[in-house]
């Protein structure tokens, strides 16, 4: 089981908004909030962006070696579809738009949104439930 994620970001407040929105969004609650810092939950593991004096960059980029992005259970197709519609309000971009929602390749649905720093997330929808014979 993950315990926690820390993201290091050149701007808290732009985080904030973009990933502070999408967790909220995805019912992680606040959980710590510190100066450059804050963090969410949802249940035992909590996400953490901070602006650490500590980083050599203030830019991310996904394409190199480490975090290439985060993938989250979304809800159902309409969950995800809701919020790929009001993503690009707290600073995110749909990625993949030619190929969305199945990017992730055929019976894969989901959203793959890249923030104003470069972060990316996959909004993952929870798999259909067969109609049966």
């Amino acid at each position: 089981m993950l315990h926690h994620v820390e993201l290091w970001v050149g701007d808290l407040a732009r985080a904030e908004r973009s990933l502070g929105w999408l967790l909220g969004a995805l019912g992680h609650a606040p959980f710590q909030s510190w100066e450059g810092g804050r963090s969410w939950s949802l249940g035992s593991c909590y996400l953490v962006v901070e602006q650490s004096p500590a980083r050599t960059s203030d830019a991310h980029d996904r394409l190199r070696p480490g975090l290439n992005h985060l993938a989250f259970h979304a809800g159902d197709r309409s969950d995800v579809d809701a919020l790929a519609a009001e993503a690009p309000e707290h600073g995110w971009r749909l990625m993949f738009a030619d190929r969305h929602p199945y990017a992730g390749g055929d019976g894969h649905y989901a959203a793959y949104l890249e923030n104003e720093d470069g972060f990316e997330v996959e909004l993952v929808a929870a798999p259909e439930e067969s109609a049966g014979p």
